[in-house]
């Protein structure tokens, strides 16, 4: 019998486990040497969970890619109006972006991030005006001959379809008009008057499937735009209505919708230009979603929002088929903080599996060290204090300022792990400035910085200095540019810090974000999507992560993450919280303590998205 290597010119390689995603290819074979058998990878269709939406929604519109996609407005329920808010998505999370003009739903839309387009919706009355999105504002377009809502769209800002959709007089359309990046033009019609379906494609091949035709039930038709006329498709396997697709006229998806106009739908199928079959179904069941505007292929793609009957999403799911199985980021519990716990307001630095966390309310001398299970106890700090600020890393901790008593203390300690001591730092070793709930941005004990805080809470005093430690003394540097305090956010190192949140004079739950270059500070110009104070922070200043946060009456589950340039979501907590003990990396993240939530002993450890190869075992007959 002919060998592998005689076959195909290769021999089978072997791996101690599977191979990285970086070195794989569909049809791979290898002998995995730690389990003694011969393995392929293969590829899979299916949907992954990825963040909230920042917004509840149904009945919105969608465009662009699974990396940069747009989706906005739609409604809450009859009759309330979504947000007006444009929603931006990274691959990761969502951000969010200028308002729509108006405050419609069952609006249609297409194109990319960065060049998309929007029109029609249900209004009072019905919208005619189109409107384009260039990934920052949206301006306006030339008006549909028809005002409509409820149709299809797809192609791209400078040459897009609108076809079919409900304007109440008439009822259901049969019109096709087609936008030049200025105008619009009456098209063919449809063969018959419907609404409410999925589509794909681009102007000169297009396709459109499901939906309904009035007064009737949910319909399984398909009809192909060759850029002139429309021609019947292959039915699609299930009839429904308010469904969404992408893909290309011969590499389609759709997915969701509704059997009956109530009840969601799951199901998803995929169109190879011949016929449908049905896939992966989402994780969620639901019908009028946003999703992208894939032109490319239904090989990748999201769905966000959308509802089933009165029950509203914020979630969003991710389409793959590919070698990659994509598992999202989550939070998950970790070892619990002895005894009662505390609240943090202290400083905590480190990883996520090396702590060190020490301070806290109301007069604490506790110090402790996680080991990525359990915790144990380190040497007390000297003097109770909380509402410090610090930095450090898994070997040493510095925490200044804060204190048990008003105005803020301006004293420094050093705790050193391996010496299991704490070292009270004399003078020139104090802060220029007492404060508390500043930010401090350090990788080591010997060099960082920090800034903002509140000298006093009676009155309340806040402030913008920026401090510089070297290891024995503090300097003044450049100051914030807003005197800012009441529990900032913050990561990073003395060279390239990264500060959040916090109250400034003007605004109590100040969402200014601030970037540190060893100089100077300057407003990155994006605000975090949800306002609260007392974060947690991780990571650094180009890849961070703030979770929780004070939300009046209590504390949030809510999660962001920061790339360098912009804020989106992140996967939520499992419980709410605020003023806690915060390390580690945007990846690997941990949250101690805190005033809300189950108890101040609570610990949630999150794990940032990744993904695996798919591999198949070999068996011989």
């Amino acid at each position: 019998m002919a060998t592998y290597e005689e076959i195909y010119g290769k021999r089978v390689k072997e791996f101690d486990s599977d191979p990285t995603l970086e070195s794989s290819y569909e049809g791979q074979v290898w002998y995995d040497k730690s389990t003694g058998v011969l393995k392929s990878v293969v590829a899979i269709d299916a949907w992954s969970s990825s963040s909230n939406t920042i917004n509840l929604r149904g009945s919105g519109y969608g465009f662009g890619t699974l990396t940069a996609g747009v989706t906005g407005l739609g409604e809450v329920g009859p009759p309330g109006a979504a947000p007006a808010a444009t929603e931006e998505y990274n691959g990761s999370g969502w951000s969010t972006g200028n308002n729509y003009p108006r405050q419609d739903f069952l609006i249609n839309a297409c194109g990319t991030q960065t060049a998309g387009l929007a029109a029609g919706g249900y209004g009072t009355p019905a919208s005619d005006e189109a409107n384009e999105y260039n990934g920052t504002s949206w301006t306006a377009g030339g008006d549909l001959g028809t005002a409509k809502h409820s149709g299809g769209m797809f192609g791209i800002q400078t040459a897009g379809i609108y076809c079919g959709g409900d304007s109440a007089p008439p009822g259901y359309l049969v019109d096709t008009e087609l936008y030049n990046g200025s105008s619009w033009s009456e098209q063919n019609n449809l063969p018959v008057a419907k609404r409410q379906f999925a589509t794909a494609g681009t102007s000169t091949a297009g396709l459109i499937s499901g939906g309904r035709i009035a007064p009737g039930p949910s319909i399984n038709t398909t009809e192909n735009w060759d850029g002139t006329n429309w021609t019947s498709g292959p039915n699609i396997n299930t009839a429904r209505r308010y469904l969404q697709g992408w893909g290309i006229s011969t590499s389609a998806l759709i997915a969701g919708g509704s059997p009956n106009g109530v009840a969601g739908s799951a199901l998803t199928e995929m169109f190879d230009g011949t016929s449908w079959s049905e896939t992966g179904d989402l994780a969620t069941a639901r019908h009028f979603s946003g999703t992208c505007q894939n032109q490319t292929s239904n090989t990748s793609g999201w769905l966000a929002n959308g509802n089933a009957g009165p029950t509203y999403y914020k979630s969003t799911e991710e389409w793959s088929s590919s070698i990659n199985v994509i598992t999202n980021g989550a939070w998950a519990s970790g070892g619990a903080l002895p005894g009662s716990g505390r609240q943090g307001y202290g400083v905590g630095t480190g990883t996520q599996t090396a702590t060190i966390a020490a301070g806290g309310p109301p007069t604490s001398t506790q110090n402790q060290f996680y080991d990525g299970s359990s915790w144990t106890n380190l040497a007390s700090i000297p003097t109770g204090v909380t509402d410090s600020q610090g930095f450090g890393d898994t070997e040493e901790l510095l925490m200044a300022g804060g204190g048990t008593a008003e105005p803020y203390a301006s004293s420094t300690y050093v705790y050193s792990r391996p010496g299991d001591s704490w070292t009270a730092v004399s003078s020139p070793g104090n802060l220029n400035t007492g404060r508390g709930l500043g930010a401090g941005c350090g990788a080591l004990s010997t060099a960082g910085i920090i800034t903002g805080g509140t000298t006093d809470n009676s009155p309340l005093v806040l402030s913008n200095a920026t401090e510089n430690w070297n290891g024995s003394t503090w300097t003044s540097v450049n100051n914030l540019p807003t005197a800012t305090g009441q529990g900032m956010g913050s990561c990073g190192t003395q060279t390239a810090g990264l500060a959040w949140s916090g109250q400034t004079a003007s605004d109590p739950t100040a969402e200014e974000t601030y970037e540190w270059d060893g100089t100077n500070w300057t407003s990155s110009g994006s605000r975090l999507t949800g306002v609260r104070a007392v974060r947690g922070g991780a990571g650094t200043q180009t890849a961070a992560l703030t979770f929780g946060g004070w939300l009046d009456p209590g504390g949030s589950t809510a999660t962001e993450g920061y790339d360098g340039t912009a804020w989106s979501t992140r996967p939520n907590m499992a419980g709410s919280a605020a003023n806690h003990f915060q390390t580690g990396t945007q990846t690997a993240a941990l949250r101690a303590g805190g005033t809300d939530g189950p108890g101040y002993t609570a610990v949630e450890e999150f794990t940032g998205e990744f993904g695996t190869v798919t591999a198949s075992t070999l068996t011989t007959s």
